[in-house]
């Protein structure tokens, strides 16, 4: 079922009489104008449910923005303190990216607007040092309701603070756009608004998002429109109770954190190359890339030791949004961020069939010598069972990285006496951040191809 938007001149005369300001339709305006005229813009789909969206071009990441032993700091609201797009991108960056030697913290703090993160970013964030910061403001900003000049005004005043902030400590940032909304929330007070006026508003903040990272030089996530157009296309196959912003309308389940996760990733500049195993039949030889370990290759058989891991995701049904294979199935994830080939160019036999671990499947010789993502293909795999272990770990940090933060920082103990609060904190953390360590270890596992 399509959404359908219709206006009205007795519903824009309502709403002109209900004293609320132009700049919306003033801004729309100016977009068509200049859409017209040329300048970049998202590409749309075709269907009336986008017509009054004009998402200005995404700029392209510029390369790997992380460097070797850097601190990431990952801010943001309610959305970031569910501490789920934030484990994704810890867990991953651990595992896929090992050689990086990354160490991570989360700040997520529930109803925060980014004026809200400014007030406290130099006693909770600055302090550690980070070297790159991901955000992730807007939702609360937006306040709910219809597009106002004062909003974009504050959020666009109080995001060029933090950019700013962040890049006088030495800090490379990512300015990340809010996401979209699926219905009105119940805690809005703007009853009147609409759906599609909250994601304009929404939209309108993310344009502003990529002003200021194109003014200021840094990188931008964009986590509005991939997430407005994959639950789109997610209701279209899979019926209207889908919900990429979640069943409150707002806080994403897992697919709609990992649209997130995607978005901050490719922002980040991350390859997506995990691993390459070359496999030669003819002279039953092999080589692999680096981060794996080729330790014996007979008969088409190989043995591997891996130090650098895929992202795994837990088997799930593709139609429920709160499954990460939901996710997976609405952005190009496997395609760009989680490519682990297997390629056999002298491959000769009609198909053959691929066992990896417990399972197997069968492929032409064409797609063996075009090469198969593994990851992509074989869900679970023999990497799922460390992952959840390293994953389980991130989480139990992150969890107390929230407590930290809220709960002493800004309690008792923190008004007391900061420093001797910061210090008693990350020794209960050092020991979250050394079990990282600890769960993640090589995985060795078995590669069979045999012809048919």
């Amino acid at each position: 079922m399509k959404p359908i938007f219709l206006v009205t001149a007795l519903g824009l005369a309502g709403w002109w009489s209900g004293n609320q300001s132009l700049p919306l339709l003033a801004a729309e305006a100016k977009a068509t104008q200049n859409q017209t005229a040329g300048e970049p813009w998202e590409a749309k789909p075709a269907d009336a449910y986008f017509a009054m969206f004009h998402p200005r071009k995404a700029p392209a990441p510029a390369g790997l923005l992380l460097k070797a032993g850097d601190r990431l700091a990952i801010c943001g609201d309610s959305i970031t303190e569910q501490k789920m797009y934030s484990r994704i991108l810890e867990t991953y960056l651990t595992v896929a990216a090992p050689e990086l030697d990354l160490s991570v913290r989360q700040y997520g703090w529930g109803g925060e607007t980014a004026p809200g993160f400014l007030a406290r970013m130099t006693n909770d964030c600055l302090r550690f040092q980070p070297t790159v910061a991901t955000t992730c403001y807007g939702m609360n900003d937006h306040g709910y309701r219809r597009y106002e000049e004062a909003i974009g005004q504050r959020y666009q005043a109080a995001s060029t603070a933090i950019v700013r902030a962040f890049r006088q400590a030495g800090a490379r940032v990512v300015l990340g756009s809010p996401g979209c909304v699926g219905k009105n929330p119940n805690w809005s007070q703007s009853k009147s608004s609409t759906l599609e006026d909250l994601n304009l508003n929404l939209c309108q903040l993310r344009n502003l998002d990529i002003e200021i990272a194109q003014a200021e030089q840094v990188a931008f996530a964009d986590v509005f429109w991939p997430m407005l157009t994959a639950g789109f296309a997610a209701q279209q196959k899979y019926g209207a109770e889908y919900a990429i912003a979640g069943k409150d309308g707002v806080h994403p389940g897992w697919a709609g954190q990992l649209v997130m996760a995607y978005a901050f990733l490719r922002a980040l500049g991350l390859s997506g190359d995990i691993g390459t195993f070359t496999v030669d039949l003819p002279s039953d030889q092999a080589e692999v890339s680096p981060g794996h370990e080729l330790l014996s290759c007979r008969a088409g058989e190989l043995q591997i030791r891996s130090r650098r891991y895929p992202f795994c995701a837990p088997a799930g049904d593709p139609a429920k949004d709160d499954q990460i294979n939901s996710g997976l199935a609405l952005v190009p994830f496997p395609q760009e961020l989680n490519r682990l080939r297997l390629v056999v160019p002298h491959a000769a036999a009609g198909s053959y069939r691929v066992t990896w671990g417990a399972a197997a499947r069968t492929y032409t010789a064409e797609q063996l010598r075009q090469g198969i993502n593994l990851a992509g293909e074989f869900v679970p795999n023999p990497f799922s069972e460390a992952y959840a272990k390293v994953d389980a770990a991130v989480a139990a940090k992150q969890a107390y990285e929230t407590r930290q933060i809220k709960d002493l920082f800004h309690g008792p103990e923190g008004r007391v006496d900061m420093e001797a609060t910061v210090a008693l904190t990350e020794k209960a953390r050092a020991p979250l951040v050394a079990a990282i360590r600890k769960a993640f270890t090589p995985v060795t596992h078995n590669l069979r191809i045999e012809p048919q």
